[in-house]
């Protein structure tokens, strides 16, 4: 069973179980968030991601980084809404992603955003996933508002 996602986060992005990568939010502001998350045991991705040595899937972990982003940008638009006027963040551009250390089945995970710079419609911005005090993932990453 899927622990409830803080309000906080599920009052400002449309992602929702099994596809919300955020349990909590530890801090925001100054342009950068930090969010938290465990990693479910018996998500059902183990079973084939890897069979006897299961392995949290690196774009997932990227995943979780675009989301805590996208509640940054939510947060900087100063609405509840990740964009205000019906608008929602896409990912546009991954400039890069670097992947050092494996995430295994009950890690706890800080997962962190913080905005680079605003051009216009696009938000560049850079995240990280760190377990047990060390990087597991690095990305560069920009988004852009839809308009539903």
């Amino acid at each position: 069973m899927q622990p409830a996602a803080d309000a906080f986060i599920l009052d400002r992005i449309p992602h929702r179980p099994p596809f919300l990568w955020l349990d909590r939010v530890l801090e925001i502001g100054d342009g950068t968030i930090r969010a938290e998350t465990t990693i479910r045991p018996d998500l059902p991705l183990f079973e084939g991601h890897y069979p006897g040595y299961p392995l949290m899937p690196g774009v997932l972990l990227c995943e979780a980084v675009f989301q805590a982003g996208a509640l940054l940008i939510g947060e900087l638009m100063g609405g509840k809404e990740a964009m205000p006027g019906g608008g929602m963040p896409v990912l546009t551009r991954i400039m890069g992603a670097k992947f050092k250390r494996e995430v295994r089945p009950g890690d706890t995970l800080e997962i962190a955003a913080t905005l680079i710079e605003r051009l216009g419609p696009a938000w560049l911005m850079k995240g990280s996933v760190r377990v047990g005090g060390k990087t597991a993932v690095q990305v560069e990453f920009a988004c852009a508002q839809k308009r539903g």
